[in-house]
């Protein structure tokens, strides 16, 4: 019973637990989000830009590439299980961290706030370029998977308008960043680079890393509209017939 000495006490309750490290579900789906930014998104971009790495040798080549992959096993299946749904995910989860989260680079403008900022901006980037692309690529047009000798002649009509290709080159720049600072958070968040020295250095990895892959998706770019190419046939197969026929007659 409360007296004038002895006050009750009020009523406190409980609450909400505070989250510890390695407990929640903000836990789980922030190391989900950062484990299918590497695997499997990462490795399909390294595909990517090697199989677009293919546009250096012409229109057949790349064709056959593209071909080649749409020939894989349950490629349908594997398309949506390891490309699509994952993008969505790591995409709007991010965005959601994004809103949640704050960067302070005008009170605080260290590297590290910066890097934040840059991270967060190229992945909304990479989202929006990559989101559009697979649209208009994938599903608009000619259908790539049952013409593939198309595709080199199908990417080189959409980079003819000068928007367009702006769009591509800064949205080439973006995923780079966005992937290769990536793969230094990944090792960071996930033990895997402990300490700072180590982070410094694998920094250093992971720039080199990003420069590369610039260069090879550049490269690609420049292979379809610069003049090694010029007005690729959209039906390849056919085109090559007729330059073949001339030969065969003389036979």
């Amino acid at each position: 019973m409360a007296t004038a000495e002895h006050p009750a006490r009020p009523t406190v309750s409980r609450g909400v637990q505070p989250l510890r490290a390695g407990q929640g579900s903000s836990f789980f789906w922030h190391k989900l989000h950062s484990l299918v930014g590497i695997v499997p998104i990462g490795a399909f971009l390294l595909e990517h830009l090697l199989s677009n790495f293919e546009a250096l040798k012409g229109p057949a080549a790349y064709g056959a590439q593209v071909k080649f992959l749409n020939s894989l096993p349950l490629v349908r299946v594997l398309e949506w299980v390891f490309i699509f749904l994952p993008l969505l995910y790591h995409g709007f989860y991010g965005v959601y961290i994004w809103l949640r989260g704050k960067s302070n680079v005008v009170y605080y403008p260290w590297a590290g706030n910066w890097m934040y900022v840059a991270q967060r901006y190229t992945g909304l980037v990479a989202l929006l370029y990559i989101g559009q692309h697979v649209l208009r690529q994938r599903f608009m047009g000619v259908s790539l998977p049952e013409h593939p000798y198309a595709a080199f002649a199908k990417v080189q009509q959409e980079l003819a308008n000068p928007w367009m290709l702006a769009v591509y080159v800064i949205a080439m720049i973006a995923v780079c960043w966005h992937f290769a600072y990536g793969v230094w958070l990944f090792a960071a968040k996930w033990g895997i680079t402990p300490g700072a020295t180590a982070r410094k250095r694998f920094g250093y990895v992971c720039a080199v890393l990003g420069v590369i892959l610039l260069v090879m998706g550049l490269a690609s770019i420049w292979a379809f509209v610069g003049p090694n190419f010029p007005n690729a046939p959209s039906d390849l197969p056919a085109a090559v017939s007729l330059l073949v026929a001339p030969a065969t007659l003389l036979n």
